[in-house]
């Protein structure tokens, strides 16, 4: 049984990172007889002194991305990026949860970075490591203050999130989409209320994700729903049906991933299948095993996405009727423009001789 400290998160445990030269190991000694307190989120200040990702992966529409957070308190237990916290000398179990790095820099040193005379227009993209809707969004206002730097240069941005807090920023996204400017996209990864609150602790409801929705598209901006990740024998009968309720709330296009585990994640999500779902254990794996070259994760481009084999090939197949039967675009819709890119004035700055001609 998972511990009450542990209660309302993803990982079961918080072993050390691959790149840790001791292991740990938590042991009562008997002095200890009640419980230990609940985990707290810790928030660390990052004094990252740049803020644009550049990446040359062919098997995503970006080549650069911002990420106001590292670790996220959403607490999904298969997040692939969870890894990453092993390069902070952190797990990748619950201090990816609990031991968070926020970038309160973020939206000056973008604006520093866009100014540069080299740099050229291309959209970014934001939450593709982790959440940047993530509940200490609502204190920090750090992708606030991001999307009001993108809006200003007029920048096409690219969202993707699981939080209803995107809403907030209706009054940024709404004159960028007038622009052809951005473009959300929601992932919900089943519409069953129980098993999302165990596979997604701390991220919000299906039901508030699908409203999220219908409040951005009432508002005209292009929403994707993201069916992300399929999880083999757990939550891949959903697709149809998780297609049809964002297309009922207003998504304009979709987009699907398998479910990937790279590195520690295949023991954090082995060892979630022991405490939550043991009798599907050998299934989900095995179906997961067939798509991904016989282990858990396939890393190569053109596969890590999708994987290959007749299962995946099923999904890809069942993914194209639902789309085609719902009207549904396939992610990321339509192009954002790049054109209407232009630095604005900075305090101070001399204007053009015939600027307010």
């Amino acid at each position: 049984m998972q511990s009450p400290s542990h209660r309302q998160r993803g990982a079961i445990g918080n072993d050390v990172g691959r790149f840790e030269p001791l292991d740990r190991q938590q042991e009562s000694d008997g002095w200890w007889e009640d419980e230990p307190p609940p985990l707290r989120t810790q928030v660390t200040d990052d004094a990252s002194r740049t803020v644009i990702t550049r990446n040359r992966s062919p098997d995503i529409p970006f080549d650069r991305s911002v990420n106001p957070y590292r670790g996220c308190e959403h607490g999904c237990v298969y997040c692939f990026a969870r890894p990453t916290h092993g390069f902070l000398g952190l797990s990748s179990g619950l201090d990816f949860e609990t031991r968070l790095f926020a970038k309160p820099e973020a939206p000056r040193l973008l604006d520093a970075e866009l100014r540069r005379p080299g740099y050229r227009c291309r959209p970014i993209a934001i939450g593709t490591n982790t959440d940047p809707y993530q509940p200490i969004e609502r204190e920090r206002r750090i992708m606030r203050g991001i999307l009001e730097v993108l809006a200003a240069f007029h920048h096409p941005v690219i969202i993707t999130t699981k939080a209803a807090l995107v809403t907030r920023d209706t009054d940024l996204l709404a004159p960028m989409a007038a622009r052809t400017l951005v473009g959300v996209a929601i992932s919900v990864t089943t519409l069953d209320g129980d098993l999302a609150r165990r596979l997604e602790p701390r991220a919000p409801t299906p039901a508030r994700r699908l409203a999220a929705i219908e409040t951005l598209a009432k508002a005209g901006i292009p929403t994707a729903i993201m069916v992300a990740p399929v999880i083999p024998a757990l939550t891949d009968h959903e697709m149809e049906r998780i297609l049809a309720a964002g297309q009922r709330a207003g998504a304009m296009s979709a987009g699907w991933t398998l479910l990937r585990l790279p590195f520690e994640t295949q023991q954090l999500f082995t060892d979630w299948l022991d405490h939550h779902r043991p009798a599907r254990k050998s299934h989900v794996l095995g179906l997961l095993e067939d798509s991904r070259g016989g282990g858990l994760n396939d890393s190569r481009f053109g596969h890590r996405m999708r994987g290959s084999g007749p299962y995946a090939e099923l999904l890809a197949r069942r993914f194209d009727v639902a789309t085609r039967k719902l009207g549904l675009a396939a992610r990321p819709g339509r192009t954002l423009r790049t054109d209407l890119f232009a630095p604005p004035p900075r305090p101070g700055d001399q204007l053009s001789l015939f600027g307010g001609l």
